[in-house]
């Protein structure tokens, strides 16, 4: 229906309401309750095995914000890591984690030219030639819900470690065969956050009471998968 047909009605039913003697109008139908939305689950395969599953970086995405002279939050992420988890979905809590990410790898979606990928990780910051890797290794999983956990680990950073916690979302998860032909495959949903003047790296944080410069707090978001090959089948 057109938008003009549409402002024609109301002026069609005065019209006709003009011309005809009023009656009663009937009660209105009560109105249904909407339904209670429902939790979104985790679409989990049944068969979802346990093991080592490996971190598949071109499903993976670690990025972090940082506060940039207070006009905006500046973004950027890490392009190469890798990882293992040995999880089994039966008992959650006892997984474990370890990954590497490697520090040259900042990408800051700047331009080259501009050599700011390099600066970033050169002495003043990151120092990637002294610290190449960025490690995290858990050492406790909390369930806080059917697909959220608080997961706490050593984070080291720039040659210092500190305990550091994520929160946690578990997307789901497919056994062999349903999604990838070659194994099965499960996908999280992570956010935490950190002082960077906690690791040695106080370059360009504002003098108190300013926001001139880089903050000192960095908010860390991370999306990935992990995937599981076939098991190999036995020598004949």
């Amino acid at each position: 229906m057109t938008r003009s047909a549409l402002l024609a009605l109301p002026l069609m039913a005065l019209s006709l309401a003009a011309c005809q003697p009023q009656q009663k109008a009937a009660p209105e139908p009560p109105t249904a309750e909407p339904a209670a939305a429902q939790p979104e689950k985790p679409v989990v395969a049944k068969d979802l095995p346990a093991g080592t599953y490996t971190l598949d970086p071109d499903h993976t995405t670690v990025l972090f914000k940082v506060d940039h002279i207070g006009l905006s939050n500046f973004t950027a992420q890490f392009r190469k890591m890798d990882g293992t988890l040995l999880l089994d979905p039966a008992a959650p809590e006892k997984a474990s984690l370890s990954v590497e990410i490697e520090t040259a790898s900042l990408d800051t979606k700047t331009n080259p030219e501009l050599g700011f990928d390099k600066e970033m990780t050169g002495k003043k910051w990151l120092d990637a030639k002294t610290y190449p890797k960025i490690t995290f290794v858990s050492s406790n999983v909390v369930m806080t819900g059917d697909n959220t956990a608080l997961v706490t680990g050593d984070l080291t950073l720039h040659g210092v470690t500190h305990r550091q916690t994520l929160n946690v979302t578990f997307n789901g998860g497919y056994g062999p065969g349903a999604v990838d032909p070659n194994g099965s495959r499960i996908g999280f949903s992570a956010t935490g956050s950190l002082k960077r003047s906690d690791f040695g790296i106080s370059n360009g944080i504002p003098a108190e009471g300013s926001r001139l410069g880089v903050g000192d707090e960095l908010k860390i978001i991370i999306e990935t998968e992990f995937t599981q090959p076939l098991p190999k089948p036995a020598a004949g």
